[in-house]
């Protein structure tokens, strides 16, 4: 009897040039990016038969089948249904939305969605606006949407810059929009203005459009002047909806806030607790004391007790979940708790009676923990101290006015703590940050790095080891947490990674066998070269998301199994529920989860990485904008850069001194016939043969800056090598699988802000 052969199963199909149809299954079912000769070796085709498959895939990626995926590799293109939510993200030359989907949680970047102009007399769609839309793919990864229907309740919004129109022109003006993305103005019809005068930052609302053209808007709002860099920081606010005022009942409630009393409460009153923030911080939610105890320490982290004050359900408690976090900018900050509170009761202020949440650990000689216990207490700050203060007196062998050697068992406790944690093997990021001082009259007076101290990772240890420890405690409780999660990189986000490592002949393990200590590895090797700002940032880029969940995957970055916040509940949403669930589980009060709350965490889990997200951009965002008006004044001067990312339309530069970013189109590179090399993110000049690689020094001539949007413009000085010359610094030795596909960044309009989770800047520390 013949037998029949097998039907093949997914990733094994039938050998032959298979048809459009039977390539598209097999794409779908792999999952996963193919090169042409993954499928013609998995089809079994002959060198011969290898040009129709290439023909075969050029006509799948005409109809949209399938996308590039860099290189030479493909995938299935992900296809939106026939009716989403989209949020409108800016606008294209002409002046229509551009849009993307809602909720967007596939492999890759979001698909563009082209839509369509609204229906006469509707208002149009300005940035943040939320429709039901029908979609229909173009191709690939781009789509033409029409709006069936608006979800918001209110008119969406635009943030600008208004700008007079002449005298003798009909129209009162228009308005620059503070967002990148909007490459179009709106009209200001006359009448329309509000008392708007030239220079004014503005909230405007669409009107009802008639036609092509620009699309017209009414101004409701003033927010300021563009001049004064402190209007800079309301921009954010205003774009990104951050809630400024409180609700009047959540005011009466901190205004009706007392003095914690001891009670039931461990009295630490005589332990000397010490509060360790930046210069300019004015609320202080952790105090931290450290001990010898055997052969290792005896650590206390006491934390500011604001479950006391801020009730479950109550208009507070409301409004603290709207807000999820602080907002930190370098003029001034949005708090989650009103100043009652947040600067004064919950703040651990010296020489005063305090209520507090505390933890305390007992650490061996290398830094493991070996017990930890939680209570809740009555303290009284010892001393309110800066990390600048606390680093001068440690160098000095001072004891800076503290009880004998309290600083020296802080710094001996810590070097057990970095020592456990370099065994671990985190990875250890090396980004400096940029402190942004203001003049008393607004006015950018100094763009530095923000230093970076062992008393700032002496913090950072503590604060991590008591995250962990929360964490620990509620599992052994059984109760709900709100972990802080960090996945591990995905393949795709790190393939730009190891593309711009094989610039540097550097490998990378492959995805499922990288661990943060091979990172910190390749960190280590480029340590003190031109291409260390460059490999860190992209490492960090690498990076998936931290985000808050009630389900635990650990966190990738600091190599933990378990990890939440706790030692920030003035600031941050998610630590005020791990306060209330350790107050639950251990019995210490009324105010704690209720049985039925952790049924909420996922919702509110959601809620607060958005808005910790949201935190982050407008912080972002005023950087750029900062930098571009303190550069404002400097045009036509030139700097010392380096490349931060070639595309086939220019260069991405950032300048030593300040660490601003900006652009050098094709345009303003000197005249030649440039050829852009993606596997090696090069640019090289037929005629010159002039190479510009990734970290390259440059010198660059600033052109253009505008506060607005905090977009830079450069022209190319000097920069760039011979044909043929290796980048400084040679070859560096990594171990490794060596990378078989590349990506680069041919899209200036790809971005990613990929962060272990960086905590709100002003002297608040990384607790990723």
């Amino acid at each position: 009897m013949t037998r029949k052969p097998a039907k093949p199963g997914p990733g094994k199909p039938e050998p032959g040039l298979p048809s459009a149809a039977v390539l598209r299954q097999f794409l779908s079912e792999a999952g996963t990016r193919l090169g042409k000769s993954d499928i013609a070796r998995a089809f079994g085709l002959t060198p011969e038969q290898k040009p129709a498959l290439r023909g075969l895939l050029r006509e799948l990626e005409r109809d949209g089948a399938l996308v590039r995926a860099g290189g030479k590799q493909v995938r299935e293109a992900e296809v939106l249904p026939e009716r989403c939510v989209v949020e409108i993200t800016g606008t294209d030359r002409d002046g229509d939305p551009l849009a993307r989907p809602v909720g967007w949680d596939q492999k890759g970047r979001p698909p563009i969605i082209f839509m369509q102009p609204e229906q006469r007399g509707q208002p149009a769609l300005a940035p943040g606006a939320r429709v039901l839309a029908r979609v229909r793919r173009i191709d690939g990864d781009r789509y033409e949407g029409r709006t069936l229907k608006r979800l918001d309740d209110e008119p969406a919004t635009i943030i600008g810059v208004f700008r007079a129109a002449k005298p003798n022109e009909t129209q009162g003006g228009w308005i620059e929009p503070v967002e990148r993305k909007s490459r179009s103005e709106w009209m200001v019809p006359v009448g329309e203005t509000n008392g708007a005068a030239g220079g004014d930052v503005v909230r405007a609302t669409p009107l009802p459009a008639f036609g092509h053209g620009a699309k017209p808007a009414r101004i409701i709002e003033h927010l300021g002047k563009m001049g004064d860099a402190r209007s800079i920081s309301l921009i954010a606010i205003a774009s990104l909806g951050i809630p400024v005022d409180f609700p009047q009942a959540a005011l009466d409630e901190a205004e009706a806030a007392r003095a914690t009393r001891l009670g039931k409460r461990t009295d630490l009153r005589r332990v000397p607790l010490i509060t360790i923030d930046g210069a300019d911080a004015r609320d202080f939610d952790d105090a931290v004391f450290a001990e010898p105890a055997g052969s290792g320490f005896r650590l206390i982290v006491a934390i500011a007790d604001v479950a006391h004050y801020v009730r479950p359900g109550k208009a507070l408690d409301r409004e603290a979940r709207v807000r999820g976090n602080s907002v930190y900018f370098p003029d001034r900050v949005v708090p989650m708790l009103p100043e009652a509170l947040s600067n004064g009761w919950c703040s651990l202020r010296p020489n005063e009676d305090r209520g507090c949440l505390f933890v305390e650990m007992t650490i061996d000689a290398e830094g493991r923990k070996q017990s930890h216990r939680f209570g809740r207490g009555l303290m009284r700050s010892f001393a309110r101290m800066t990390y600048e203060a606390v680093q001068v007196a440690h160098d000095a062998g001072s004891g800076a006015d503290l009880p004998e050697a309290t600083l020296d068992h802080l710094y001996a406790a810590y070097r057990a703590l970095i020592a456990a944690r370099q065994a671990r093997g985190t990875l250890d990021l090396d980004l400096p940050e940029r402190q942004i001082t203001l003049t008393e009259d607004g006015k950018v007076a100094s763009v530095v790095p923000r230093a970076r101290l062992d008393s700032h990772r002496l913090i950072e240890e503590f604060m991590i080891l008591a995250n962990v420890s929360a964490a620990e405690e509620l599992e052994r409780l059984r109760q709900p947490c709100m972990y802080r999660i960090h996945a591990p990189p995905s393949p795709e986000k790190l393939d730009a990674l190891r593309a711009l490592l094989a610039t540097f002949d550097i490998s990378l393990k492959q995805s499922d066998q990288l661990i943060p200590r091979d990172l910190d590895h390749i960190l280590k090797l480029v340590a003190g070269t031109d291409a260390a700002p460059l490999v860190n940032e992209t490492v960090l880029r690498s990076q998936s998301q931290a985000e808050y969940s009630p389900e635990n995957i650990g966190h990738f970055g600091l190599a933990l199994k378990s990890y939440a916040h706790f030692t920030s509940p003035i600031r941050r949403y998610a630590d005020l529920l791990v306060h209330r669930a350790l107050i639950a589980g251990l019995k210490l009060g009324t105010d704690g989860l209720s049985i039925e709350a952790g049924g909420e965490f996922p919702a509110i889990a959601q809620g607060i990485t958005i808005t910790e997200r949201r935190a982050t951009d407008a912080e972002r965002q005023s950087t750029d904008r900062y930098l571009a008006a303190y550069l404002a004044e400097r045009i036509g001067e030139d700097f010392a850069a380096r490349i931060a990312g070639v595309t086939r339309f220019g260069l991405f530069v950032t300048l030593n001194e300040t660490g601003a970013s900006g652009f050098i189109p094709m345009a303003l590179l000197a005249d030649d016939f440039w050829h852009f090399d993606e596997a090696r993110s090069t640019l090289s000049g037929k005629r010159s043969r002039v190479v510009f690689h990734l970290s390259d020094p440059v010198m660059v001539r600033l052109r253009e800056a505008k506060p607005v949007t905090g977009g830079l413009l450069f022209s190319m000085i000097e920069g760039g090598r011979p044909r043929g010359d290796r980048p400084e610094g040679g070859r560096f030795s990594g171990k490794g699988d060596r990378a078989p596909g590349r990506e680069g960044g041919n899209n200036p309009r790809r971005k990613g802000s990929k962060s272990p989770g960086r905590a709100p800047k002003s002297g608040k520390r990384k607790q990723r």
